[in-house]
């Protein structure tokens, strides 16, 4: 097995991709049907274009969503107030595929097996039994996390017991 070159790394962010958008997400509630596929051209974020977006939009979510796609549309470019202007349900599908695109989606079995990670499965008990938030549960060390996961181990074993 050999390492991937520079090149070979950074061949995907340049590729674009095309993404067939259903009459249905184009015109929602309308009996009207599209004759010829419609499509748009996507390329994936890179970090570049992930760190732009995130120190623009600061702390606003809706403007993270609609600076993605202005970055990532290649066919056709719109501007950002063309992209501002996208009825939800486009943007909703548009944001989806570009996700996709870039690697940013997790599939289920990932999912799945991410949530029966041990540490996973220690937070979720630790912030179930002590109504902890995440950050919270996210500031223990590993001592301590283990300490507690005894400590309701036994509380088990004895209630179990009497």
């Amino acid at each position: 097995m050999s390492y991937l070159t520079a090149e070979e790394l950074l061949a995907g962010s340049s590729i674009a991709h095309e993404i067939q958008v259903p009459a249905a997400i184009m015109t929602p509630g309308s009996a009207v049907q599209a004759k010829d596929a419609m499509k748009v051209k996507l390329r994936p974020l890179t970090v570049r274009d992930v760190q732009r977006v995130t120190k623009a939009a600061k702390d606003s979510s809706s403007l993270v969503s609609v600076l993605m796609l202005k970055e990532a549309l290649v066919e056709p470019s719109l501007t950002f107030e063309q992209v501002h202007s996208l009825h939800t349900g486009l943007a909703r599908f548009l944001l989806d595929e570009l996700n996709r695109v870039s690697g940013l989606v997790v599939e289920e079995n990932d999912m799945a097996e991410a949530v029966q990670a041990p540490l996973a499965k220690a937070c979720f008990i630790l912030a179930q039994q002590f109504g902890w938030s995440p950050q919270e549960v996210a500031e223990l060390t590993m001592g301590q996390i283990l300490l507690y996961l005894e400590m309701i181990r036994q509380h088990r074993v004895e209630v179990e017991g009497a």
